[in-house]
């Protein structure tokens, strides 16, 4: 049994028209796949639009809810909130070929459309880089940055070269 069985999108037996879908994201979603994320305890829902045409579907897929995540300043743990929307239009073809990030193409013998990797990326890139929490004070913010490391003026400019380099490319110059 595919494990991803419970994030398909039936289209065959559906009329032409908009279709609404609506999943709930939570820890066991992400088990799935079976790889490490930088978020616990995730509460979002997936509302998952689909305007099937004669010979094409388009797919909106809006995430909303909250993500906890650890702050990297004070390791303290915050709720994040999670809001992106993307669209995806799938059309029949030969083969799967999801090689361009607006067009999946499906084959054409399939019954259904499989949302649970468009989700997770959606859910996945609306994650920050650089995790601060909203309870970071300017007093924080001031003892990173005095402790920061700073850039030299060598730094900034080109890298002292080791002499031992120098000596080779002197030798190389000369040929």
């Amino acid at each position: 049994m595919d494990k991803f069985r419970n994030y398909e999108v039936v289209f065959s037996g559906l009329k032409e028209g908009k279709h609404k879908f609506q999943f709930e994201i939570n820890k066991a979603f992400f088990e799935l796949f079976e790889t490490e994320q930088d978020f616990t305890n995730p509460r979002i829902t997936a509302e998952v639009l689909m305007d099937k045409h004669s010979t094409f579907l388009e797919f909106w897929i809006k995430t909303e809810g909250v993500v906890t995540l650890v702050c990297d300043i004070t390791n303290e743990e915050f709720d994040h909130p999670i809001e992106n929307e993307i669209k995806v239009l799938v059309k029949f073809g030969e083969v799967y070929d999801d090689s361009d990030e607006d067009v999946i193409t499906i084959p054409s013998t399939d019954h259904a459309f499989n949302v649970a990797q468009l989700i997770y990326e959606d859910v996945s890139l609306s994650i920050p880089m650089k995790k601060v929490s909203p309870n970071v004070d300017n007093e924080d913010l001031e003892i990173l940055e005095k402790y920061s490391p700073k850039e030299t003026e060598d730094q900034a400019g080109e890298e002292e070269i080791d002499p031992r380099w120098e000596a080779l490319k002197k030798l190389k110059d000369k040929n």
